[in-house]
């Protein structure tokens, strides 16, 4: 339901929900009979997607996204790492804040403080898994964060994002779109 325009086929979904596929496969015949999922046989493989023109997919995209989306994921995966702050920025953030356009492909994520870069990767490989989108990493310090001539944070400042984490950092006056 997050992402309404990918087709999975079962084996992949058993893999990457970490599921036995007959399990996978009862699941899927009951949301099949609800409506919620539709397949179509591809060669041997089964594949789904969601059906987002049922009346319930709206709303049901929209809980899970509160609820399992990039903005819970990557808040919990980054938050032991250290970092004074952790925001979306980007496509993602442009959509969550209602700016149209195709649906993002990736998540990007600056990362503000001194933190350890492998930390930070790991971090974002772990978000990438249980989201299934691309989750990019940038690493500034809070002076390139203050700095109002460093170009990305230039760019992020005037963009919409979205403020994960603060952990104190200054208050440098920016209006956030949320």
């Amino acid at each position: 339901m997050l992402h309404p325009e990918q087709e999975y086929g079962l084996s992949e979904l058993a893999l990457r929900l970490n599921v036995p596929l007959t399990t996978l496969h009862r699941e899927v015949k009951r949301l099949e009979t609800a409506g919620l999922v539709i397949s179509r046989t591809l060669g041997r493989n089964r594949v789904l997607r969601a059906a987002s023109d049922h009346p319930a997919a709206e709303p049901l995209a929209r809980l899970l996204e509160v609820t399992f989306g990039p903005r819970v994921v990557v808040e919990e995966e980054f938050s032991s790492i250290g970092a004074e702050k952790v925001l979306i920025f980007g496509s993602w953030a442009a959509r969550h804040a209602g700016q149209s356009g195709p649906p993002p492909h990736d998540v990007d994520v600056l990362v503000v403080g001194r933190v350890r870069r492998a930390d930070v990767y790991d971090a974002a490989d772990r978000a990438q898994h249980r989201i299934g989108l691309e989750v990019n990493p940038v690493i500034r310090t809070r002076e390139q964060w203050e700095d109002r001539a460093d170009f990305l944070i230039s760019q992020i400042r005037e963009s919409p994002f979205t403020t994960l984490i603060d952990n104190g950092g200054s208050n440098d006056g920016t209006v956030e779109v949320r």
